[in-house]
Order: structure tokens, then C-alpha cells, then sequence
């Protein structure tokens, strides 16, 4: 008991000391003081003398250093202030905490520099939300749909070459997807038409001859594909599959083998372009019962004179609209011949015209790949292409000049945050191109073709081609031409809502 209150009286007494370390106290409270201190003391010694008594001999040599408390009061005193002085100088030395004033100067300034960040981020958002409101992101429902017929057609054209096995009829290769589809756009939110190339090459006994329609052109834009027999006596891999068409008698032809190519899909000497389409659509169907989809999908195979074309429709009645077209290759080029006819231009059924259509996929396959991640180039061309579908017009023209725009500015500005200036630059480009009169191919004596594109040696070489020549030719054509391009430029500012004369005015300033 008596060591209990003897740590009692101790803690009493630390906790007073802080009291007669302050400043100056008045008499009577120092009187008081001093009386409570005797008092303390004389206890203390009292309970000392006790504990002493039990055996506590240390608790004399506590009650000796508690006897010093003014030292010790003074002396923590001491070392509290010194330690806070040392802690003010180190904090006024670190670096960033010179001043508040410039330390609120700096955070301003960092707010400001977010914010205005922010708005341009929210400007770049808002045209793609624009942009979603209006046209379906290509990539988002394109891609999976291409991935989709591609398999299909892959299909196809496996049963193909089991259906013509020891026939003379050409030869189906793999189908190359081309087309704005393929390319990443579409002109077109609904009844998007996915078109394939499909390269044929000359069955057993046969060779293909491209021969130019018009020599006078060049480079020619129709082609025939002259279709011709050759001699396999001497071939020892098909000298026991097949009999020589020009050696053999022609009755035993008849009797012994199947007919040859140049009595079945020929007009004359010609590959016919008519007579293979239909030819295709016939295999397609011959083709169908066989995949096991038959029995929950639908085959629908549409009307078309120099092409392939059909629906494939599910059980939800969503339908995949395919076009399988069919071609040569001019070498071992990008460029073919192929059964595309031209926008408003007869075509004869011998008559092959040229198509540009593998390389511009992989041109835009070549930009894409180079691009930024959140490039519009793709963006811009659909939307202008979009609203010159809507009023019955071309796009050929406006992607050959995205085409060039494309390898002359640089990736980074394409940008989608530089959206309406990259409608501004295809806007100014078609302008001039039309005041001058004058669309150049792209692929015609145009040294920025990548070198991947594979082209015919006479590409690199020849004069440029324009394509607005019609334009010089015919001021009527030319008028017309200006009409649909005014009102493109005044079509584009409303649905960006943005003012229709500035708009206009940095087009024809080119600012």
C-alpha cells in the first residue's frame, strides 16, 4: 500500500511541474505553491522511510533525483526550445516551400494547364460523339462482319476445287476482300455489300493471254482475256489424266474427256464475263447443300450479270450481303483485270476492265498500320462519302483524293482531335481539283505508292492519269461537279454546327 501511494505522490508532482516553470507568478499563488511543496515533501519522506523499512533501499536515490526537480524542469525547458528552432530552420530550407504565394502561383497555374487540357479533350470526344450519333465507328462492326464473310467465301471456294476436280474449267483461287469494307468505311450504315476478288487461273491445257482493247490507251483501262490451248502430250504429270486438246482427235475428245474451256464459258476466242458469273452463281448453290448451315441458314443468290452475288440469312433473320467478283492478274501484280464493271459505262461481256481494287485495300491496310491510335482518316473519308452516297454520287473521286492527302500529310494530323481540319483538308483538295480540272490516278506515275504495292513496271513509269478529264471536256459534267461539291461544303458545317460561311471561307482561303 505504501508503494502505491508513493507512485501517486510521484506523478502528482510531475504533473505540477510544468506550473513553476512559467513566467512570473504573484505572491499569493507562490505562497500557496511552496505550502503544497513542504507538504509533498514531508509525505514523500514519511512513505521514503516506509519503503525503506520493506527492504526498498533504491527508493532513497529517487527520492534524491525528485528533490532536483527544478534542475530537470529547467533543463527539458531547454531542450524543447532548442528542438523546435531546429525543426522551423530545416522546414524554411526544403525545396518548393520558399514562399505560399509561390506555391499557390504554381498550383494555379498546373489547374489551368488541366483544365484547358480537359476542354480540348472534351472538344475531341464530343466530335466522336458527333461522329457516333451520325456514322457507326467502322472498326467496331466492320471488322468482325469482314472476319465473317471471309470464312464463308473460304468455304466456297473449298468446295470449289472439289466440285471442278478433273475439269476444265478455271481455277478458283483464295479470295482477296476488297471494297470500302475492307478498306475500313463504308459509305453505307445499313445494306453494307462485302465484296472478294476471286484471282481464276487457267485450267489444264489452257493459258490466259491479256491483251489490250485499245492500244491507243495508255495505260489501257479494258482488257480481253483470249483464252488459249496448249500441248500436254509431253507432260508426263498429266499425260495419263488428260488428252490433248490439240493433238487429239476431236471425236475421241467428245467421247473420252470433258469439254475444254473454250466451249463452255468462251465467247469466241474471249473469256466471258457473263458466262462466268453465272457459271459462279451455279457452283455456289451446288456448293450450299453441302455445308451443314443449310439446314439453319438461308441462301439467297441475287440477280447479277458480271458478278457472284448473294445473302446468307440466320435464324434472326440478320443477313450478310456478298459479292464475289472474279479476275486475272496482270503478272504477279497488284493490278487485275476483273468482271467490276464501271459506274454508268457499258461494258461488253468479252470486255474485262482493270481494277485497282487489291491495291487500294492494301494501301489502306499500309496506312492503317502506320497511323496513330486514334486516327479519323478512316472517320472523315466515311462521313463525306456518306453524305455524296445520300445524294446519288460517286466516291471514287473523293477516295483517290484521300488517297493522296494521305501520303502527303502526316499521320499525326489525322489526329481525332484535328477532326474538322481533316475534313478541311479534303475539302480544299477537292476544290482545287476541280477548278484545275484535274484528278490524277493514283497509281499512274505517283511516286509516293508505297513499295509494297506490287504494280506493273509500266505504272511507275507512266504519265499521270486524270480522271476529271471528262470535267475539261464537257462544261455541262463540270457544273454538275461543282453543284454536288457545294453542297458537300454546305452539308458538313450543319451537322457539325458550326457557322456555314466560316466554314466555307476557310475552304476557299485555305487558311
Amino acid at each position: 500500500m505504501a508503494v502505491i501511494k508513493f507512485f501517486a505522490l510521484v506523478v502528482q508532482s510531475i504533473i505540477q511541474l510544468p506550473q513553476m516553470v512559467g513566467d512570473e507568478l504573484d505572491e499569493a499563488t507562490r505562497e500557496r505553491m511552496q505550502q503544497r511543496e513542504e507538504m509533498l515533501s514531508r509525505e514523500m519522506t514519511r512513505l521514503l522511510q516506509e519503503l525503506e523499512q520493506s527492504g526498498f533501499a533504491w527508493g532513497a536515490l529517487l527520492f534524491a533525483a525528485l528533490q532536483q526537480w527544478q534542475f530537470w524542469a529547467i533543463a527539458g525547458a531547454l531542450v524543447l526550445l532548442f528542438g523546435l528552432c531546429w525543426w522551423l530552420r530545416k522546414r524554411s530550407c526544403e525545396p518548393g516551400s520558399s514562399s505560399d504565394e509561390k506555391s499557390s502561383s504554381s498550383d494555379r497555374e498546373q489547374v489551368v494547364e488541366e483544365e484547358e487540357e480537359e476542354e480540348d479533350n472534351n472538344d475531341a470526344y464530343g466530335l466522336e460523339r458527333f461522329y457516333d450519333e451520325h456514322i457507326r465507328s467502322p472498326v467496331k462492326y466492320l471488322a468482325p462482319e469482314c472476319r465473317e464473310v471471309t470464312l464463308w467465301v473460304h468455304r466456297f471456294i473449298r468446295t470449289f476445287t472439289e466440285l471442278l476436280a478433273k475439269t476444265f474449267f478455271p481455277v478458283p483461287q483464295s479470295a482477296i476482300g476488297v471494297g470500302s469494307a475492307f478498306e475500313g468505311w463504308s459509305p453505307r450504315e445499313e445494306d453494307i455489300v462485302y465484296r472478294l476478288l476471286v484471282p481464276l487461273e487457267p485450267p489444264r491445257g489452257h493459258v490466259f493471254h491479256l491483251e489490250l482493247d485499245n492500244a491507243r490507251e495508255m495505260p489501257a483501262r479494258n482488257f480481253r482475256i483470249r483464252v488459249e490451248l496448249v500441248c500436254t502430250c509431253l507432260n508426263e504429270e498429266l499425260a495419263g489424266e488428260m488428252l490433248c486438246f490439240l493433238h487429239c482427235p476431236e471425236e475421241e475428245l467428245r467421247r473420252n474427256q470433258k469439254p475444254g474451256l473454250l466451249h463452255t464459258l468462251c465467247t469466241g476466242s474471249y473469256l466471258d464475263v457473263q458466262k462466268t458469273a453465272r457459271w459462279f452463281q451455279n457452283l455456289v448453290e451446288r456448293a450450299w447443300v453441302r455445308f451443314h448451315e443449310s439446314y439453319s441458314y438461308c441462301l439467297r443468290v441475287l440477280p447479277s450479270s458480271r458478278s457472284c452475288k448473294f445473302q446468307v440469312i440466320n435464324n434472326n433473320n440478320k443477313s450478310l450481303c456478298i459479292e464475289m467478283m472474279f479476275g486475272v492478274p496482270q503478272g504477279d501484280s497488284d493490278i487485275f483485270v476483273s468482271s467490276q464493271t464501271r459506274e454508268t459505262i457499258f461494258t461488253p461481256s468479252t470486255m474485262w476492265p482493270e481494277s485497282y481494287a487489291v491495291a487500294e485495300v492494301k494501301f489502306f491496310s499500309h496506312v492503317t498500320r502506320r497511323a496513330p491510335r486514334n486516327s479519323f482518316h478512316l472517320k472523315c473519308l466515311q462521313l463525306c462519302a456518306c453524305i455524296l452516297v445520300r445524294r446519288g454520287s460517286s466516291t471514287y473521286a473523293l477516295k483517290t483524293a484521300m488517297m493522296h492527302l494521305l501520303t502527303t500529310i502526316p499521320p499525326a494530323h489525322w489526329h481525332r482531335r484535328y477532326f474538322v481540319l481533316g475534313l478541311l483538308y479534303i475539302m480544299r483538295y477537292l476544290r482545287r481539283c476541280l477548278e484545275e480540272k484535274r484528278l490524277n490516278h493514283f497509281f499512274f506515275g505517283n511516286e509516293n505508292v508505297p513499295e509494297e504495292i506490287i504494280l506493273p513496271p509500266a505504272f511507275r513509269t507512266a504519265e499521270q492519269l486524270n480522271l476529271f478529264q471528262h470535267l475539261a471536256q464537257d462544261p455541262s459534267a463540270h457544273a454538275k461537279a461543282m453543284r454536288e461539291f457545294m453542297k458537300l461544303r454546305d452539308e458538313l458545317p450543319r451537322l457539325l454546327r458550326v457557322p456555314r460561311d466560316a466554314f466555307a471561307g476557310l475552304i476557299a482561303d485555305g487558311r
